[in-house]
């Protein structure tokens, strides 16, 4: 099996891509059959939006690595290929800003809108062309996939989704008004556009999987069904599995 090891900056992953490059041997990108990422779930990340075709197997080498299999430098080989395939489509933002320029960016976990400045946000929400908020006075909101919900859609009180939902968490950030407004579950098929209101008093900036777009006047985000990120995972632990286990901590 032809194997393409990348690792995150730490000296463990580091250290780890060097024995297992070794042992297995190291082929460049464009040869390998599967991609295994040495790192926590910020390398995942990372090699998932550079990488859109190749099957990805991480090993954890950083600290939660809700996205990685557990380390283990024996039967690698063996172990990707029993692993079991889940596909991850990400979401498409494209965020307008008050210059008039667009934006787009890609996001695996999440869509978030958040205050810039001392005051809170106020924002109008539309799902498929069609207002179904018109103010929610907030430090921010999310729009998140499956594969995201437990990260920071769950700290923000979140529900985490099952990967076969098919579905996606909308979930404000220290909503004000309405006070009592805990989100939507969406399908994921829905286009979500968020209108910033008083854009010079209350400025809005967008983060898509941490990039960031300052001084944005409104936001459009889609499932982009076209991108197929490839995830492999060890039998028995896949990425349902840990939903599930999150759920019951």
């Amino acid at each position: 099996m032809k194997m393409h090891f990348i690792a995150s900056s730490t000296e463990p992953a580091a250290d780890a891509a060097d024995r297992l490059s070794a042992r297995y041997g190291q082929h460049a990108i464009r040869d390998a059959e599967v991609i295994v990422a040495l790192g926590g779930d910020g390398l995942m990340l990372s090699v998932m939006h550079q990488n859109r075709g190749l099957p990805v197997y991480g090993m954890n080498r950083g600290t939660v690595g809700f996205l990685m299999n557990h380390y283990s430098e024996d039967r690698l080989i063996e172990r990707i290929t029993a692993a079991e395939e889940t596909v991850v489509n990400p979401l498409a933002m494209t965020a307008c800003t008050t210059d008039g320029h667009e934006h787009c960016a890609l996001a695996i976990n999440e869509v978030s809108l958040l205050r810039a400045g001392p005051q809170a946000a106020r924002l109008r929400i539309s799902v498929n062309g069609r207002v179904r908020l018109p103010e929610l006075v907030c430090d921010g909101v999310l729009l998140c996939t499956a594969a995201g919900s437990t990260a920071y859609n769950y700290s923000a009180n979140g529900p985490i989704l099952p990967l076969d939902s098919d579905v996606l968490a909308l979930t404000p950030i220290a909503a004000f008004r309405p006070r009592r407004w805990r989100g939507a579950i969406l399908p994921s098929n829905a286009v979500v556009r968020f209108d910033v209101l008083d854009l010079e008093k209350r400025p809005v900036m967008a983060d898509a999987d941490s990039r960031g777009v300052d001084s944005v006047e409104w936001v459009e985000i889609r499932t982009e069904t076209s991108i197929r990120h490839r995830l492999l995972f060890d039998p028995g632990h896949g990425l349902d599995e840990r939903l599930m286990r999150e759920q019951f901590v």
